[in-house]
């Protein structure tokens, strides 16, 4: 017989997940709880991280452990890894999910500001993921989920840092997908659409933002949170065992056009 679901059970598994106080990372977080899963949420608002490791663990019974930090900074994302061993004494989950946006013409955005966007977007996912490496490759087990987003395989105007940071996510989880294979870590992105998470919230109510939603999107509407937890939780466990550097969208319906 065949495991079918239990294939999804994250029972006995340790996860971190980074920008895991809001948004994304957060449904992320309780879907991988949910699914019987212990967590480290980590982001740069402690008092935040704090309160949502609370709501997890009071809603799923599981540890949900929060800890500050930036994962621009690479002895944070030392002190991450760390951290999750002494909690948890190992790591068998990372979720990429901290990222910023900042939007704009090329020719009104500074340098700096396309800089910020690569620092947390692009660095700080090749330094978590750096960082907890060596314990997976010890365990020969691991699961690395990068948030990449459909804007890494699309283009969109006044996008140019996020677009160019989320097209080297994609490139990023091919490149470490074969190079960790061998050790038994599958590497995968979540392509994301337009969720309402608080990114997006600032341009949520503008017409253009709505005639686009409507007009690209096939279900015409925005993401709910709870819809990106089902594919976290699967390229989590081991029905996803045979995928690596693979790119899985949830997004409505927005590329397939």
């Amino acid at each position: 017989m065949l495991p079918g679901i239990q294939q999804f059970n994250l029972t006995g598994r340790s996860a971190i997940v980074t920008g895991g106080s809001k948004g994304l990372g957060e449904a992320m977080a309780a879907g991988l709880a949910s699914a019987g899963a212990d967590v480290l949420l980590v982001s740069r608002n402690e008092a935040e991280a704090i309160a949502t490791a609370e709501r997890i663990a009071a809603d799923f019974g599981h540890r949900a452990v929060a800890m500050a930090a930036d994962v621009s900074q690479p002895d944070q994302c030392e002190a991450m890894a760390e951290r999750a061993l002494s909690e948890f004494n190992k790591i068998d989950i990372l979720v990429n999910n901290a990222g910023v946006n900042i939007r704009g013409p090329i020719d009104e955005l500074t340098y700096e500001q396309f800089r910020d966007v690569q620092r947390v977007n692009v660095d700080g996912l090749w330094l978590a993921t750096r960082a907890v490496v060596p314990a997976m490759k010890k365990a020969r087990y691991g699961r690395i989920i990068n948030l990449a987003s459909t804007l890494g395989v699309v283009g969109l105007e006044n996008r140019t840092p996020y677009t160019a940071s989320k097209g080297a996510v994609v490139q990023m989880t091919r490149a470490l997908g074969l190079e960790l294979a061998p050790f038994g870590i599958c590497v995968n992105a979540i392509c994301p659409g337009p969720f309402l998470t608080p990114m997006n919230v600032p341009i949520a109510e503008a017409e253009q933002t709505k005639k686009f939603i409507l007009g690209a999107v096939a279900l015409g509407r925005w993401g709910r949170m709870e819809e990106i937890q089902g594919a976290a939780i699967f390229l989590a466990s081991d029905a996803a065992s045979y995928m690596v550097g693979s790119l899985l969208t949830v997004d409505g319906g927005w590329t397939a056009r």
